[in-house]
């Protein structure tokens, strides 16, 4: 799986990531509701990322893989949520930093980077993801592209983590899949970029460089970006099998 950025950036991605949801909350209230987690409220955002910083530099640390405080007890036992998140954010970009280049760690995606890479890379996105939620939330409504502010090569990367690294794993049948095998291409404007995805009964098969095919998925990277995370709705389909609709049923999960 290629790596767009060094880890420098994937760690300066976490706290910008952090601080934007840091102040989204802080505009919303606590009780906001979160339109794209809607189970959520903003105060169950920020006790999510708490916890999955503190799950992720566990791994880093070699401290055991185990969550070691739910998000439940989070919000049940935590006085000061706000703090408590910069506080796990200050120990996940410590222990990262701290680690050796050739550290031995859990990794859970196909054909990951190494492991300190794979942390610093991955908690880059979801922070920044999860940015995008508590942005979500202070809106009361989905954001544009043109309100996050996410740099072009940070979402190029995380389309090849999402596309070539989740959704490539395991056994299971993309929800994409209908019965039909189809190949269509992810294809940014702005970017000299692409990635050709075949679906089959099956995990999908992806390919980090696009040909002549239709259908296509196009739009700004950061538009791809939000809207493969299901996170955005300005992506622009062409070729009618309506590939978005079902992609909304795609879930990204650790394992």
């Amino acid at each position: 799986m290629p790596m767009r950025l060094a880890l420098e950036d994937y760690l300066g991605a976490i706290g910008v990531g952090v601080a934007e949801m840091l102040d989204a909350h802080a505009r919303a209230g606590a009780t906001a509701r979160v339109p794209t987690c809607p189970a959520w409220t903003a105060d169950q955002l920020l006790a999510h990322q708490a916890m999955v910083h503190r799950w992720a530099a566990g791994n880093v640390r070699g401290s055991g893989s185990g969550v070691p405080i739910t998000q439940t007890r989070i919000l049940a036992e935590v006085a000061d949520l706000r703090g408590y998140l910069r506080e796990g954010a200050d120990a996940l970009l410590a222990a990262i930093a701290a680690a050796d280049g050739d550290l031995r760690a859990m990794v859970f995606l196909n054909d990951a980077p190494p492991p300190r890479l794979f942390w610093a890379r991955r908690q880059a996105h979801e922070t920044t993801i999860h940015a995008v939620d508590a942005r979500a939330a202070a809106l009361g409504r989905v954001p544009t592209a043109a309100e996050v502010e996410i740099p072009t090569e940070l979402a190029l990367d995380g389309i090849d983590e999402l596309l070539l690294g989740f959704q490539t794993r395991g056994r299971r049948t993309s929800p994409l899949f209908d019965g039909s095998d189809v190949t269509f291409t992810v294809r940014p404007t702005d970017a000299a970029a692409s990635w050709t995805v075949q679906v089959r009964d099956g995990p999908l098969v992806v390919e980090g460089v696009a040909g002549p095919v239709q259908p296509a998925l196009t739009g700004t990277a950061v538009q791809l970006y939000l809207g493969l995370w299901n996170r955005g709705s300005e992506i622009v389909e062409t070729g009618g099998l309506g590939l978005m609709d079902r992609w909304r049923d795609v879930r990204v999960r650790w394992s």
